[in-house]
């Protein structure tokens, strides 16, 4: 679960390239500040690349209270490389006919990250358009859970929609968005 230095060294030119293109993403944020936090954090880094490697396209989208930065999955489109996912793991379990590989939260907890919440999804739309044609499982209130059901966003007629599934229900088109805070 480490980078090599090499893999590192390409991951943050892929970071910063992706900062510098997207500035409206973290409006008075310096990379070399990100930069700094990154290199006291391997582990972290090894999730950004997780993030990276399934086609989540991390980038900063702010700061918490305390200064850490608040990486999120920024890709137009729900992250390929994690679709065709059920909620989590209960619910892969439950499935009898055609289970799909693996839960979005088995995906969330390998990777070291987290499933973003409604509100952050939301604040992600502020930045841009995304899942115009696919949609993302985001974190269910234990309540819905416990129902058996999962809640997922996406982007339509320049609205973002909140839907409800079975949490063991899975799509070509639904994957998961990330958030990594460091």
């Amino acid at each position: 679960m480490a980078l090599t230095a090499e893999q590192q060294q390409q991951l943050l030119v892929t970071l910063q390239q992706r900062f510098e293109k997207n500035p409206q993403r973290h409006e008075g944020i310096q990379w070399t500040q990100v930069e700094d936090k990154l290199g006291n954090a391997p582990d972290k880094l090894w999730s950004l690349a997780q993030m990276e490697e399934t086609a989540g396209e991390p980038d900063v989208v702010g700061t918490t209270e305390d200064g850490a930065f608040i990486f999120m999955d920024c890709a137009k489109e729900s992250p390929k490389g994690r679709r065709s996912v059920c909620y989590d793991r209960a619910a892969l379990e439950a499935r009898k006919n055609h289970p799909p590989a693996t839960s979005a939260m088995d995906l969330v907890k390998e990777m070291g990250i987290e499933m973003a919440t409604e509100e952050q999804y939301r604040s992600l739309q502020q930045l841009g358009e995304f899942d115009l044609k696919s949609s993302s499982w985001v974190a269910t209130p234990d309540e819905i859970r416990q129902l058996g059901g999962a809640i997922f966003c996406d982007r339509r007629y320049n609205t973002v929609f909140v839907y409800h599934n079975g949490a063991d229900s899975y799509y070509a088109a639904r994957g998961f968005r990330g958030v990594l805070t460091i």
